[in-house]
C-alpha cells in the first residue's frame, strides 16, 4: 500500500522561511528538517507560528521568504507533483451527515490517479464494521479516523496532522494513535501538531518547539527532558517563599521556575533534595501549602522553554 522511504533522507526542508501578516512577523528566519519516514512534531503556544508554517508547507499560504522543499520539489515549480504526494488531516472535518463512511472514503479516493482501494483504506483505519454507517451515527473518535482515510487517499508520502486528538476520549485517542504507527511503520512520514505532551512523547521521533515564530528547541523527547538538567520535578506553595537563591543553593537543584503561586524545582534526586527544602520553609516561618513531585516530562520541557501553559492565547 505504501512505498518504503529511504530512510534519513528529508522529506521536508525549511531555510530561513519567513512571513509576516501587516506589522506582525508570524514566521521569522525558521529552519525545520523532517526526515523520510520519522514523526516530527511541532509545538508551542498559540500564536506561536505553528499553522502559519504548516499552511505554507501544505502550500495553503505564501512565504515572504526563505526556501521551502518537499520531497526535494518547490511548489513555484511543481506545485501539482507535490499535492499529490500530501495528505492532510484537519482538526475538525466536516463531511455529509448522511453520506456513509464508504462513500466518503470513494469520494476522496477518486479526486486521485493512484492509491489503496476504498477498502484498504477503511481496514487501514479500523472503520470496516463503520462503513455502511452514515456520518452522523459516528463517534468523534470514528469521525477522526475517517478523516485520516480521506487523508490516505492519495497515498501520500507525507501527512499532516493538526491537533488529530482533541475532544476524543481516551480509548479513541488510543486508536487513531495506533493508525499513525502503522503509516509511519510502512515508510510514512508525520508532521503533527497538538496540545498534548504525552501524544508528542508517545508518537514523535524528534520535536520542534517553536515561539514567536522561531524554533527554539529540537531534538528527541528523551534530549528535550534530559536537557531540564535533572529527571524529576519537585513542585510546592507556600505562605512565605523563601528567596530564589537559597532555593537555587539547596543540595540537587538544577533549575528553577515559577507557574502561578507555586515553585517548580528541577533535581536529579528528591530524596536528597527534600529534606533541605522542608527546613528551608520551616527557617523562613512559613507553611506549605502544596507539595508533589514527579518524573520530568515534556510538559516541564515547554514550561520551562516558554514560561506559559501550551493551551494560553
Amino acid at each position: 500500500m505504501y512505498a518504503l522511504a529511504e530512510q534519513g533522507t528529508l522529506a521536508i526542508r525549511c531555510r530561513g522561511l519567513h512571513k509576516r501578516f501587516g506589522d506582525t512577523v508570524a514566521v521569522k528566519a525558521l529552519d525545520l528538517d523532517v526526515r523520510q519516514g520519522e514523526c516530527l512534531g511541532l509545538l508551542g503556544p498559540n500564536g506561536a507560528g505553528k499553522t502559519t508554517t504548516i499552511e505554507i508547507l501544505e502550500g495553503l499560504q505564501e512565504r515572504d521568504g526563505g526556501q521551502v522543499e518537499i520531497l526535494g520539489m518547490a511548489w513555484e515549480r511543481e506545485p501539482q507533483r507535490i499535492r499529490e504526494r500530501l495528505g492532510v488531516q484537519l482538526q475538525e472535518s466536516e463531511f455529509p451527515d448522511r453520506a456513509t463512511a464508504e462513500e466518503i472514503v470513494r469520494l476522496f479516493r477518486s479526486f486521485y490517479p493512484r492509491g489503496p482501494s476504498v477498502g484498504e483504506l477503511i481496514a487501514f483505519v479500523q472503520l470496516e464494521e463503520k462503513r455502511a454507517t452514515q456520518v452522523r451515527h459516528l463517534s468523534g473518535g470514528q469521525r477522526q479516523r475517517l478523516s485520516v482515510a480521506c487523508a490516505l487517499a492519495g497515498d501520500p508520502a507525507i501527512l499532516f496532522l493538526d491537533e488529530p486528538t482533541t475532544g476524543l476520549d481516551p480509548q479513541s485517542r488510543r486508536q487513531l494513535w495506533d493508525v499513525c504507527e502503522a503509516f509511519k511503520a510502512r515508510g510514512g512520514t508525520i508532521l503533527l501538531t497538538t496540545h498534548f505532551m504525552d501524544e508528542a512523547e508517545y508518537l514523535a521521533d524528534r520535536i520542534a518547539i517553536m515561539d514567536h515564530g522561531e524554533t527554539i528547541a529540537e531534538g528527541t523527547p528523551a534530549e528535550l527532558i534530559h536537557g531540564l538538567g535533572g529527571a524529576h520535578v519537585i513542585e510546592f506553595a507556600t505562605s512565605a517563599p523563601p528567596a530564589e537563591d537559597a532555593l537555587r543553593a539547596l543540595p540537587g537543584v538544577t533549575r528553577l521556575r515559577r507557574r502561578g503561586h507555586s515553585i517548580l524545582l528541577t533535581v536529579d534526586e528528591p530524596h536528597l533534595s527534600l529534606p533541605p527544602l522542608l527546613a528551608l520553609v520551616a527557617a523562613e516561618g512559613g507553611q506549605l501549602t502544596a507539595l508533589a513531585t514527579h518524573r520530568a516530562t515534556l510538559d516541564d520541557v515547554f514550561l520551562s522553554l516558554t514560561g506559559r501553559d501550551l493551551r494560553e492565547d
